[in-house]
């Protein structure tokens, strides 16, 4: 690794952002939903007075957004203004919120169908009814098109419904919901929030090339929940990674963050998503929704949390439970509580970090490809900002499947190279555009067969190669695509073995003024947490050559790094992790920002010699053993 300073330099940085307006918390500001069942319910000044005590014992908020419509229930004016009234008069900055979703019950989620006039109507009339109280209104992220109705059928005609979707919605946004809105109130700011399936939002009419410069701002769905159980199986990155996509997308218009208490089986899940959506810089976070948070009757269930409750970890049940001050006897904590204690931990961290900074990862928009292959790579402790343009200048690019919608991406790698830039492309980017003009810059291959990997190799020039793992304890098959390339041309610089069988699993060719890696992602891309660890480590190696810090460490810790030289680490893994924190150059320290005490660095290693008795330089590095409890994180300064 190069410098800190320089390795700032090469790294993508899209804007600065503008700190979070002050608020209850000191780096963020906080909101809570109310969903229109609940706006009922709180217009009776009785239960309003009940549940809001409740509720601020629990959790430090400075907004509400306050909904009128959702799924075919529409709150009456009296009840709105009732509502918005008695927040007001606690001094809570209040705003709408309407769901456009049907009341229909055919399918799991329905949407509108933008072909039925009843339907459209309904639309036109939530969007009406918000802004004649608001002056700021949220879609929630049901303003999305699933239907297939015969009247649907015949409007798409020949069209995808990827295409007509897209189009109809653009007509529905504007037609249906900014016009008449605008209309009524002028100056009224209508916001989208979109949800966190971003990488299929174009297949039902989520549009983020043209809709967030048609609304007055967006809002971002971080809410991953487990990855295991719930139906969409998102990684833990994805609550940092997608508030860094959308402030891409909309540099200042991105509002925040919005987290659920749902499909968690412990609370530190919960907390986690809490956590990475600031760690990102949310300006405020958005806790859905006020009933659940405050509701005695939805009990918090910490869930299975054996192996660590006992240990000093970022979320504490007993510290958690001990702030709650009850306001009579029997009266217990509930979801807004587990929120209010994670925010007022993490709060304490925030200021001191400064703007994140990551590899750049190109994603058009309105792609596919790889799914969510960026939160796989950031669970690896690969820092990941993705972007909707690709990135100028010489540094380092990240190219998955989904650039392959970019009708020129092969001139734009050409021209990247020979500026003396580094692209990293993707196996399935690969297998995408290996007959599309992509065999001018490297004839690759991806054969369409697979290979069971059980033993991985590191290795840089002719003869040499290090065992990455246990040479006695070779790991578990894992498939990979076979990948053919000539000899010579490229070389294997972390390979994998099937007994006497290669193949590459980052693969390097030189190309004008720069350097074309390929990396190899298994077919199941979770396999990248059963590889041994050495082989994570080396290809943070050169995938972050120019980066300012690293982390050798197992899966499932991730880095979060910015521009002022701190740094925060997080495990999403079941037990203590033992991690390195690698920074580029000599002479460096490392201050735990919670202690305020330096981290003892590792003695440098001895010069090692390849098999002809060559010494191996490598780029100098300072190296500091941490260790992150169970479900942690820590933040540190690097400092020289």
């Amino acid at each position: 690794m190069r410098g800190i300073i320089g390795g700032l330099l090469a790294v993508l940085i899209l804007g600065v952002l503008a700190p979070a307006a002050p608020g209850k918390y000191q780096n963020f500001r906080t909101a809570i939903y109310v969903v229109v069942g609940t706006t009922k319910q709180l217009s009776d000044p009785a239960e309003f007075a009940r549940q809001y005590d409740r509720m601020q014992r629990q959790v430090k908020f400075d907004k509400v957004y306050v909904e009128v419509y959702r799924s075919g229930l529409f709150a009456t004016d009296a009840e709105v203004e009732a509502v918005k009234t008695a927040f007001e008069a606690k001094g809570v900055q209040v705003a709408g919120g309407i769901t456009l979703a049907s009341g229909e019950k055919s399918a799991q989620f329905r949407s509108f169908d933008y072909e039925n006039p009843a339907d459209r109507a309904d639309c036109q009339k939530a969007a009406e009814l918000a802004v004649r109280h608001f002056g700021e209104v949220i879609l929630d992220d049901f303003f999305f098109y699933n239907t297939k109705s015969d009247a649907d059928i015949a409007a798409k005609g020949d069209k995808s419904w990827t295409a007509y979707r897209l189009e109809r919605m653009r007509e529905a946004a504007k037609t249906l919901v900014l016009d008449p809105a605008h209309k009524i109130n002028p100056a009224a700011k209508v916001i989208i929030k979109y949800p966190n399936w971003y990488e299929h939002f174009q297949g039902l009419g989520f549009d983020l090339e043209k809709e967030p410069h048609m609304f007055d701002g967006i809002y971002t769905g971080t809410e991953t929940r487990d990855p295991y159980i719930t139906d969409q199986l998102l990684q833990q990155y994805e609550s940092y990674e997608i508030i860094r996509y959308f402030d891409n997308i909309l540099p200042g218009g991105n509002g925040g963050g919005w987290v659920d208490t749902y499909g968690v089986r412990t609370v530190d899940r919960y907390a986690e998503q809490l956590w990475d959506t600031v760690f990102a810089k949310a300006r405020e976070i958005t806790l859905f929704n006020w009933r659940d948070l405050v509701d005695p009757q939805n009990k918090v269930d910490p869930g299975d949390r054996k192996m660590w409750e006992k240990r000093p970890t970022s979320f504490n049940w007993a510290v958690m439970a001990k702030g709650y001050k009850p306001a009579a006897k029997g009266d217990t904590f509930g979801w807004g509580r587990v929120a209010g204690y994670s925010l007022e931990e993490v709060d304490k961290a925030l200021g001191d970090l400064g703007n994140p900074i990551g590899i750049a990862n190109y994603k058009p928009y309105h792609s596919d490809g790889e799914d969510s292959l960026q939160h796989y790579l950031g669970n690896i402790g690969l820092p990941i900002e993705m972007t909707p343009n690709f990135p100028p200048g010489p540094g380092l690019v990240l190219l998955t499947e989904e650039a392959k919608y970019d009708p020129d991406i092969v001139k734009k790698i050409d021209a990247k190279l020979k500026a003396g830039g580094s692209v990293v492309v993707t196996s399935g980017f690969l297998r995408a555009m290996q007959d599309k003009g992509f065999k001018h810059i490297a004839e690759w291959e991806v054969t369409g067969r697979v290979i069971g990997i059980n033993n991985f190799v590191n290795g840089f020039g002719s003869g040499n190669g290090t065992i990455l793992g246990d040479p006695k304890k070779p790991s578990p098959d894992i498939l990979f695509p076979e990948v053919r390339f000539y000899t010579n041309d490229s070389w294997g610089i972390i390979r994998g073995t099937a007994g006497s069988k290669g193949n590459p699993l980052l693969l390097m060719n030189g190309y004008s003024q720069g350097t074309i890696y390929l990396l190899n992602i298994p077919d199941n891309p979770a396999d990248l947490y059963r590889m041994p660890q050495g082989v994570l480590t080396q290809i943070k190696h050169y995938l972050q050559a120019d980066f300012p810090v690293q982390i050798d460490a197992p899966a499932l810790v991730s880095l979060f790094a910015y521009d002022n030289a701190t740094i925060a680490v997080e495990s999403f893994r079941d037990a203590v992790a033992a991690v390195n924190v690698i920074v580029a150059g000599e002479g460096a320290t490392l201050r735990d920002l919670k202690t305020g005490k330096l981290i003892a660095a590792k003695a440098p290693p001895k010069p090692v010699a390849d098999r002809r008795g060559r010494i191996v330089k490598t780029p100098p590095e300072t190296v500091f053993p941490i260790s992150l409890e169970a479900h942690s994180w820590r933040t540190y300064r690097i400092e020289h």
